[in-house]
């Protein structure tokens, strides 16, 4: 008997993930804010797998506790759950910045922290991080958000090494702009990059669980994508400041 959960399931990557895992588990939950888009997953679903639906807001302690105590023991854990805000740090409401580190940190570490701890202890288990490409420079217009993916990058590189050889592996995944809906969502404004470089929702998220299921550290989807680790190594950051900030059009 295999079990799953996939956090920010209602749309996006995590409903993709969502999808593709489905006929590889036994049991499924899906796990968002957003009830209605998760009953229709919910629906989608059910004859393939034995679908859970837990309505839970990860910005919050008790919110990540209660996933917890509904999803149970697990085989698989996705976390995918994440935002981010576009503008000026400065010009933010700060509720809102701290809101994303706890979604995108806060409760992906406790989440890992938990699962991790019990798939070891049974000698099998893996999980996969949702990070991004932003991860690997800074993002002035999407400051939190990038330096969270960061944490995410690092967290998940950290685990992988600290569990060889324990039957538990940690992926993470650094997609580049995919066709989710977040753009709009954060406000954020791009010059055009996204038309040569997006990858579909759907495609990310095979790329993702294939990798996940053979065990690999990260994966990168999308061949452009591939450069971006390489630039952030070799240019210093003053020009990867000047990029990025030229291909948000932060003003």
């Amino acid at each position: 008997m295999s079990s799953a959960l996939v956090t920010g399931a209602s749309s996006g990557i995590g409903r993709e993930i969502a999808r593709t895992l489905a006929p590889m588990v036994d049991s499924l939950i899906i796990s968002g804010r957003r009830e209605e888009p998760l009953r229709d997953l919910e629906k989608e679903l059910i004859g393939v797998v034995d679908v859970k639906v837990v309505i839970a807001d990860l910005s919050t302690e008790s919110g990540v506790d209660f996933l917890i105590e509904e999803a149970g023991e697990l085989d698989i854990l996705v976390n995918n759950a994440g935002y981010g805000l576009y503008g000026r740090v400065a010009d933010q409401d700060p509720d809102k910045l701290l809101g994303i580190v706890d979604v995108n940190i806060r409760a992906l570490t406790k989440l890992g922290h938990h699962h991790s701890t019990s798939m070891r202890m049974r000698g099998k288990g893996k999980i996969l991080n949702v990070a991004s490409i932003a991860a690997f420079q800074p993002g002035p217009g999407l400051a939190v958000y990038c330096a969270s993916k960061a944490y995410v990058l690092s967290l998940s590189r950290a685990m992988s090494a600290e569990l060889k050889g324990s039957g538990v592996t940690v992926t993470a995944l650094c997609p580049g702009y995919v066709e989710t809906g977040f753009q709009s969502t954060s406000g954020m404004k791009l010059t055009g990059v996204e038309i040569w470089s997006s990858l579909p929702a759907k495609s990310v998220a095979k790329k993702a669980v294939r990798a996940m299921m053979k065990g690999r550290r990260e994966v990168i989807p999308g061949m452009i994508n591939w450069f971006v680790p390489m630039f952030a190594r070799i240019l210093p950051i003053r020009i990867q400041l000047i990029i990025v900030k030229a291909s948000l059009m932060m003003r």
